[in-house]
């Protein structure tokens, strides 16, 4: 049975008085897995939604296979409904094919091959046997249990709520229930978020071996570079998106080479208009045919005055034309991109801890002896010292979001824990809430910091936000816009000891550089938790490795 294309034709898509997505064209055929890449807000969560049938464009059309498969960034299911609730669902479709070929097989052992209705039977049977092999349905079980062990799940009680879940195991647990269906094309949305190494390298093999399409947003540089064969880049280009075929890596220099065109363009048009407004204006106000005969011409002016006004006709004229085209075919500016301009993202002693002739203490900021949260964390010992850059890494499950919320006192646990009288923290989680999601960004940051630190700081210096999205209710924005946020909040106001779970999760591949570059020598002692592979190969800190027996 042939697999069906997934197309979307000239979709338009509005949100907030904002066109997201303008005239956007997508085939994904099977076999194909293609990256939607680009800044946050750029439209790559609406497009899913759009492809999916979650939303409905503003115009054009989608053409979809009835068996699709949506993951959202945000978990579909409602906290009461149990792992096992969330298998049966997925293996549902398997157990009702093989349901039908038993009930198709038993109806041709009684019906006669010379009955009437045996050779429809007999159809009914071929098409349920061919879409049973094409997902698999014998195996259906099987590899359902290969999938959870996969994604780091196996272990998991099937009787458990999700809401007694982590967010990542949630996460995890939608991506397996896709998985596990083996559907005809794959809708992904920032689908590495939550997985450590094993988990990743494990989700890489599955999508390549589909049959399907597959479309993914993500930031995940090692993962677009390993599933990849098709890249949309969403951000503003000179022609509209961009489709690229091959990996990420090679794409940025791609980009880089595409942007550098454009800006090039765009200048030499905008010389030459200038150029051509100023033959077509100022050239023809100088020589307009009013001009008298100065002395030295009045012999010969009748003559050459009708020459050289038919030449200078001729001039303006084409001057005119030409400049009539171009403004018709006017290049458009390059939006300037959004650049992470923080000063620093945690701070240092204070002024008067500075003062002449006073010592520095030689505390540390935090000190962590036995600490122990059962079932989540057991670790002897940790010391953060003033200046220190520290990657917590290990698998899922393994304490790393557990001992920042214990560092920064949000989580009580057994063992010993001190910090410095007076010490600042500051902790980004990965599930980012605002209380007040109706409120506009500028009215959350201003509201958060105070009128005066806002002005100081103003939210478009960092980078982080366009202008025009400064006055959207929180609600409204990207899951990674809502992030940027939550960043900004804390570097507008460093705190001297500054804590980040999984700091690129949701964000752009270019943010992702600009953030680990900030995250080098500097005040302030900095400790990140992360999966990120990329960011882990450039880490020039320490390193804490958390395993999952300790947990």
């Amino acid at each position: 049975m042939p697999r069906p294309a997934l197309l979307a034709r000239d979709l338009v898509r509005v949100l907030g008085g904002r066109r997201v997505l303008d005239a956007v064209s997508l085939t994904a055929a099977p076999g194909h897995r293609i990256g939607l890449i680009g800044e946050n807000g750029a439209g790559k969560s609406t497009l899913l939604r759009l492809l999916a049938g979650a939303d409905e464009p503003d115009a054009g059309s989608v053409t979809r296979p009835g068996d699709l498969g949506f993951l959202h960034q945000e978990m579909p299911y409602d906290s009461g409904t149990t792992v096992a609730a969330v298998l049966d669902e997925a293996l549902r479709e398997a157990r009702e094919d093989l349901a039908e070929l038993d009930r198709l097989g038993a109806e041709l052992a009684r019906v006669p091959e010379d009955h009437p209705g045996h050779r429809q039977l007999l159809d009914a049977y071929a098409e349920r046997l061919e879409r049973a092999q094409d997902r698999e349905a014998w195996d259906a079980d099987r590899r359902a249990a290969l999938v959870l062990d996969g994604l780091g799940l196996g272990a998991l009680g099937h009787d458990r709520p999700l809401g007694s879940l982590s967010g990542g195991q949630r996460g995890r647990l939608a991506l397996a229930a896709l998985l596990v269906r083996r559907p005809s094309a794959l809708l992904l949305d920032e689908p590495t978020n939550h997985l450590d190494d094993r988990a990743a390298s494990f989700l890489e093999e599955q999508l390549r071996a589909l049959p399907g399409a597959v479309v993914v947003a993500s930031h995940d540089r090692a993962f677009l570079d390993a599933v990849c064969t098709d890249l949309v880049d969403l951000d503003p280009a000179v022609d509209g998106p961009v489709r690229y075929g091959g990996t990420y890596s090679a794409y940025l220099g791609h980009k880089r080479a595409e942007r550098e065109r454009w800006e090039r363009r765009y200048a030499e048009q905008q010389v030459e208009l200038e150029e051509l407004r100023h033959s077509a204006g100022v050239t023809a106000h100088r020589l307009a045919p009013d001009r008298g005969p100065r002395d030295n011409e009045k012999m010969g002016y009748g003559h050459r005055a009708g020459r050289v006004q038919s030449q200078i006709s001729r001039r303006v004229r084409n001057a005119a034309r030409r400049l009539d085209e171009l403004e018709r075919a006017r290049v458009a500016e390059p939006p300037r991109p959004l650049r992470f301009a923080a000063a620093e993202l945690a701070a240092g002693a204070r002024q008067d801890e500075l003062a002449a002739g006073a010592r520095q203490d030689p505390r540390p900021l935090v000190s962590a002896r036995r600490v122990r949260v059962p079932g989540r964390l057991a670790l002897d010992g940790l010391e953060v010292v003033e200046t220190d850059r520290l990657l917590v890494t290990g698998g899922n499950g393994a304490g790393k979001s557990t001992l920042l919320a214990v560092l920064a006192g949000r989580l009580p646990a057994g063992g010993e824990i001190s910090r410095r009288h007076g010490l600042t923290l500051g902790l980004l989680t990965q599930d980012t809430v605002f209380r007040r999601p109706d409120r506009t960004a500028r009215d959350t940051y201003e509201g958060s910091l105070g009128a005066e630190r806002a002005e100081k700081v103003p939210l478009t210096s960092l980078g982080l936000l366009h202008e025009a999205d400064l006055d959207k209710p929180v609600g409204q924005l990207s899951v990674g816009q809502r992030r940027r946020l939550a960043l900004a909040l804390l570097v507008a106001l460093p705190p001297r000891l500054l804590l980040l779970d999984e700091p690129t999760n949701h964000l752009s591949p270019v943010l992702c550089d600009e953030l680990e570059a900030a995250l080098g020598p500097g005040p302030g002692a900095i400790v990140v938790a992360s999966h990120d592979r990329w960011l882990r190969r450039r880490w020039q800190g320490r390193e804490l490795r958390l395993e999952q027996g300790s947990a």
